[in-house]
């Protein structure tokens, strides 16, 4: 695969990334209702800048044209190297949005503490400057610097106190995913700096160059080491074991928003692993894929015995989770176009049942179902909002994981015929179950235990406006989908042409 530039005529990307840094630094020192004030501001202006660059930018150049492209040498390897392709302009759109739905429900929970407002704008810094850059170790880097800010934010603001078993577990997982993700950098720079006379390069560009033919050593090793760190991050069956604990005692939204609703990882895979290593992706993608069938099933079955909504939501992100690597791994062009849209829709999804489901703490401080019913009479808009992220995660038409799903299932079917088809079909089928008996049980059932010490008040302007946000995105999106089926068209088509053996089509019509 080989790749052109278009420079930059403004710093577009640039700003995207300083804006929300600069704008945490101050918070360090501003307080109270200006602190808010200027998170909103910068967040509001945030989201018009990715919009700017989606309308600026040109969906119909072939794949392989990065965009709005900015390089400044720093330190040896080290380049700040950025530019994007629609793939790019997508993942920063869903950041933009989720960061300013976040400081949304800081609002709604009153926190008036700047410090977490200015932590908030670190990850969403180094977010956007994941999404936009094409130089390996750089997002590396930035990798690491928002797994400690995360981290920052559940010891400090945690759900519960006893959060230091919780916040081990996960820092024990994300420092090995990153330890991997950082040695199959450095064998990649190795790789490249032993073909070329000792130069290290850690750019996209130069990367996809390497002859690292299917069974060599050096690619399987840098393939599995990518792939591990990376299936930590989204999380992938069997590497979830950090998030169940970490839903249950961390923070209540925010860190699983900028954890669980951006796909950093399912954005390293396709942005670096599959035109970097994509003999080694070819060669192991029928292993990948049988992890991830089964994890769907796995992680269903899981939630349908869960006490909590947030331990629902865990195992509900798991199972997705493993539907939208099926997508990926099938190698398809639909595969693909369904995987990556998957990845969008289940970004707002998940944020906003995560959302949703602090509102629910912040009124009755438990997300326990047994001790939870008929809130939908105390907070309809919540209730509707849970819904309607909830149809979102199963695929439900009107919603934008309808064609996410869709396109998911044709790539499987056309690539690993019926079997792992209706397995994921079955999964998601599942999903379904136990996200409504969810609903059911916490807004149109019955409570069992004593509310009196529930915050029983007419829905806030703040609880109905965030609400209606959730619900007019998944719905807007769903129904018209079109301009980011647009977006994706090019460079899904040119991953599907680093797997021509795999996509070739047969007498029938169809591939192989």
């Amino acid at each position: 695969m080989t790749f052109t530039e278009i420079q930059a005529s403004t710093p577009l990307l640039a700003v995207l990334q300083v804006l929300p840094l600069l704008t945490g630094l101050l918070l360090i020192r501003v307080r109270g209702e200006a602190a808010l004030a200027l998170a909103g501001i910068t967040s509001v202006t945030q989201l018009l800048l990715a919009v700017s660059l989606y309308l600026r930018f040109d969906s119909s150049l072939p794949a392989g044209t990065m965009q709005f492209a900015e390089h400044i040498p720093l330190l040896g390897a080290l380049h700040y190297h950025a530019a994007v392709d629609g793939i790019g302009v997508l993942f920063v759109l869903l950041s933009s949005l989720l960061g300013l739905l976040s400081v949304m429900f800081i609002l709604i929970r009153k926190l008036h503490e700047s410090s977490i407002l200015a932590v908030m704008m670190g990850i969403q810094a180094t977010l956007i400057s994941q999404f936009v850059t094409v130089d390996l170790l750089w997002f590396t880097l930035m990798g690491l610097v928002e797994i400690v800010l995360v981290a920052h934010i559940t010891r400090r603001w945690p759900t519960f106190h006893d959060i230091q078993p919780t916040l081990v577990r996960f820092l024990q997982f994300m420092t090995v995913g990153w330890m991997l993700l950082l040695l199959g950098t450095l064998l990649l720079g190795w790789s490249y700096a032993d073909a070329h006379q000792g130069q290290w390069s850690f750019s996209l560009y130069e990367l996809v160059k390497l002859d690292l033919p299917q069974g060599s050593m050096v690619g399987t090793l840098v393939f599995f080491a990518l792939f591990y760190g990376l299936g930590v991050r989204i999380p992938l069956f069997p590497l979830h074991g950090w998030l169940p604990s970490f839903m249950i005692n961390g923070n209540v939204a925010v860190a699983p928003i900028y954890l669980l609703g951006l796909k950093v990882g399912v954005f390293g895979l396709l942005h670096f692993v599959f035109p970097i290593v994509p003999e080694a992706v070819q060669e192991w993608h029928t292993i990948a894929t049988i992890f991830a069938a089964s994890g769907v099933f796995y992680a269903a079955f899981l939630a349908m015995r869960q006490q909590t909504l947030r331990e629902m939501l865990a195992f509900a992100v798991i199972s997705h989770t493993g539907i939208l690597t099926i997508g990926l791994f099938s190698l398809h062009p639909m595969g693909f176009r369904g995987s990556v849209l998957l990845a969008v829709n289940f970004g707002v999804a998940i944020t906003g049942l995560a959302l949703m489901s602090g509102m629910v703490w912040q009124r009755t401080r438990t997300t326990r179902m047994s001790k939870l019913g008929g809130l939908f009479d105390y907070i309809p808009t919540v209730g509707l909002g849970f819904l309607v992220a909830g149809l979102a995660i199963v695929g439900m038409p009107g919603t934008p994981g309808f064609d996410g799903v869709h396109f998911v299932l044709e790539g499987a079917i056309k690539r690993f015929g019926a079997l792992v088809t209706i397995a994921a079909a079955l999964g998601n089928l599942v999903a379904a179950g136990f996200l409504l008996r969810a609903f059911q049980r916490a807004f149109l059932g019955q409570a069992t235990v004593d509310t009196s010490r529930w915050d029983k008040s007419p829905t806030y302007l703040a609880e109905t406006v965030m609400a209606i946000a959730v619900i007019l995105i998944i719905v807007g999106v769903g129904f018209y989908s079109a301009p980011w089926t647009a977006l994706i068209a090019e460079p899904v088509k040119g991953l599907a042409a680093l797997f021509p053996e795999l996509n070739t089509p047969n007498l029938h019509g169809g591939a192989h």
